[in-house]
């Protein structure tokens, strides 16, 4: 394993980071504090608790997860893309470092802007309501095991897109939408029987469920279910990096 190679490759997406730290970080910030004042307050005045917890704590766990999996989804995909966008991903390609090791780099500085944006996000709600973690080893594995997925698949969909446009489609017409029906502001205990199966289907269901039920041990669905699913959907994306750099899909000319 080339440790030096993935080091560079890491610390050159980190320090993109702090250039561009308004837009990295204290945007995403700035949203979801936003969501809270909204949500939180307005809402909040009228659905005082959900299962015994305070509406605007309940919603923390699902706006967390909001901006993780969106953030992830598109630093890793935009930070693959973009060599391939200027033709530098071939001085990477031939120079003496595997596949492996050029995913875990940017992969890597992903899901880590990603894990500190989440955790500025949870020191920022306390400024706008009381929180209690009940389980911090099972907060901190969803967080990093949903950051690391998702910039997994951000990755595959730099890898994928063949314009900027095309980086934006997944993020923003596929996951948001999905993490919005997930139960990010509400549980689906609340929906008809029928949606709530259909509800089920929902991948993100798994992760904000298992995510809200380390903070509160309240769950819309079994937590083993919840760590299994994260666990399949990294692996399912694991399989689809391996395949990318075992056949050279969209790298090879």
């Amino acid at each position: 394993m080339n440790f030096r190679a993935i080091q560079a490759i890491y610390y050159f997406e980190m320090s993109r980071t702090a250039r561009t730290i308004w837009q990295s970080i204290v945007s995403p910030v700035l949203s979801t504090s936003l969501y809270f004042v909204v949500f939180g307050a307005a809402i909040g005045s009228r659905i005082t608790e959900i299962e015994g917890i305070a509406y605007g704590a309940f919603i923390v766990p699902g706006l967390i997860m909001l901006t993780l999996l969106t953030q992830s989804t598109m630093n890793a995909s935009f930070g693959i893309y973009f060599p391939r966008f200027t033709g530098t991903i071939y001085e990477i390609l031939s120079a003496p470092i595997s596949g492996i090791e050029i995913a875990c780099g940017y992969v890597g500085a992903a899901a880590t802007k990603s894990i500190i944006l989440g955790l500025i996000i949870l020191a920022t709600s306390w400024i706008f309501v009381p929180l209690h973690i009940a389980h911090p080893f099972w907060m901190l594995t969803y967080l990093v095991l949903t950051a690391v997925t998702f910039s997994l698949l951000g990755f595959i969909i730099g890898i994928w897109a063949e314009g900027f446009e095309q980086l934006q489609i997944i993020p923003l017409l596929i996951i948001t939408p999905l993490t919005f029906l997930g139960g990010t502001f509400y549980s689906i205990g609340v929906l008809p029987p029928f949606w709530q199966k259909i509800a089920l289907f929902n991948p993100v269901v798994y992760l904000i469920s298992g995510f809200r039920w380390s903070f509160f041990e309240v769950a819309d669905v079994g937590h083993g279910i919840s760590i299994a699913m994260t666990l399949l959907f990294l692996v399912i994306c694991l399989a689809a990096v391996w395949w990318i750099f075992r056949t050279g899909y969209k790298l090879k000319k």
